[in-house]
């Protein structure tokens, strides 16, 4: 199945839906983020199961919705385990440094420049050390949220292969720095294949075929960015008198390398997509589009900066009216007594909850429709091969999302 955009004829599909509804899933994301804040961060778990469980339902290729079987208490215990791993791992690997002679608390001046340096050898050491531990994070993550993911009845599920995507992923991204991002389309075609080629639906394996080197296509506008960026720079090394249109040419290129990245990103998904086989001969075509994906983040930013600042106008007023009501014009009126510290913990809390507001409806108006978009652009190609699948024996993952939430990967949904 080659990569194109023609129309689909076949008849033997499946078009994606989505039934989501716009008001259901603000009050669901408002009302957990609230729960989210009031429990000091606690009920984030149950937070992001509830939201997920709402977001598979509403999406039903067919007519039939996927279903989401995580709990917030998988979650819960996992992170748990994940952060004692963690603080373990990173406790071993500065006692290592401090052993070798390394600390990022030293006795020394800290104006000498070699004590500075040794600070930020040893940040920087700490937080390169992260990246194995993030890719291992998106494995295991992506792999408990297929094993929690029903559809038609039948459970997706995925192999273990959590350390060999690490050293992948590591290997690959210092292939693509090393070479100024012209190895990105390897690094994201092998990482794709290696998870999708460990992919199951019930008893029928996924296949992810086609050629790293399709991906180029993709990157045209990332090129076009970049020449933008080099000829700004070579104008103002040139002659400094062409530096305003150097600096022109530098903020159209920073635009360009944007939609760029947006646009690699969306047509990477519509090749691999195409690529891609379920079982014997069960295929997919998704052809979102990425003017439709700007133009959402565009439209909805604004909106929810708009809404957000309209509900904060009522909170503005009711903040200005207690503060002259407390002798807010006096310091010591508004800081130096208990009504003064409960009138700061109020602005602190009315901040957290703009935060919260902001969140519900950026779900609202832009998760959701880039969601719903990218499921109704898809369409799954000979689908009675489906009603062939089986279950599968489950895979049990134990440590659920944990080091994705400890490491705060894969939180978008």
């Amino acid at each position: 199945m080659a990569y194109t955009d023609a129309p689909i004829v076949e008849d033997d599909v499946l078009h994606g839906a989505y039934r989501g509804e716009g008001g259901r899933l603000f009050w669901l994301a408002l009302g957990t983020g609230v729960l989210t804040l009031l429990t000091l961060g606690i009920y984030r778990f149950w937070a992001k199961a509830r939201i997920r469980r709402y977001l598979w339902s509403a999406t039903a290729p067919g007519g039939n919705p996927f279903e989401y079987t995580g709990t917030g208490l998988e979650k819960f215990l996992g992170f748990l385990v994940a952060v004692v791993i963690l603080a373990a791992y990173l406790g071993i690997l500065n006692v290592v440094l401090l052993f070798l002679g390394f600390s990022v608390i030293t006795g020394g001046d800290p104006n000498d420049p070699m004590v500075m340096f040794q600070q930020v050898l040893v940040l920087y050491i700490n937080l390169f050390a992260l990246i194995p531990l993030i890719f291992f994070a998106q494995y295991r993550a992506r792999r408990y949220l297929l094993s929690r993911t029903r559809w038609r009845g039948v459970r997706f599920g995925a192999e273990k292969g959590a350390w060999g995507y690490t050293w992948r992923g590591c290997l690959l991204s210092i292939l693509s720095g090393i070479t100024l991002g012209l190895l990105s389309p390897l690094q994201t075609f092998k990482l794709e294949k290696y998870t999708w080629d460990r992919t199951w639906y019930g008893d029928a394996k996924f296949t992810q075929g086609g050629k790293w080197t399709s991906l180029y296509r993709a990157m045209i506008h990332v090129v076009i960015g970049v020449l933008l960026f080099i000829g700004a720079a070579v104008l103002m090394a040139v002659d400094p008198q062409l530096g305003l249109l150097g600096m022109v040419l530098f903020f159209v290129g920073y635009i360009w390398l944007i939609i760029g990245f947006i646009y690699y990103q969306v047509h990477a998904w519509r090749i691999l997509a195409a690529y891609k086989v379920l079982g014997e001969n069960i295929r997919f075509r998704s052809l979102p589009r990425t003017g439709t994906i700007i133009g959402t983040y565009i439209v909805g930013t604004i909106a929810v900066s708009l809404l957000t600042a309209l509900a904060l106008i009522p909170v503005g007023f009711l903040m200005a009216g207690l503060a002259t009501f407390m002798d807010g014009a006096n310091p010591n009126g508004l800081f130096g007594s208990p009504q003064g510290i409960a009138f700061i913990a109020i602005i602190a809390f009315a901040y957290i909850f703009a935060i919260i507001f902001a969140g519900a409806l950026s779900m609202v108006f832009i998760t959701q429709p880039i969601l719903r978009h990218y499921v109704e652009e898809t369409t799954v190609l000979n689908a009675s091969g489906l009603d062939a699948i089986r279950q599968r024996v489950g895979d049990e993952v134990v440590d659920a999302e944990g080091f994705a939430d400890a490491l705060d990967v894969g939180a978008a949904f």
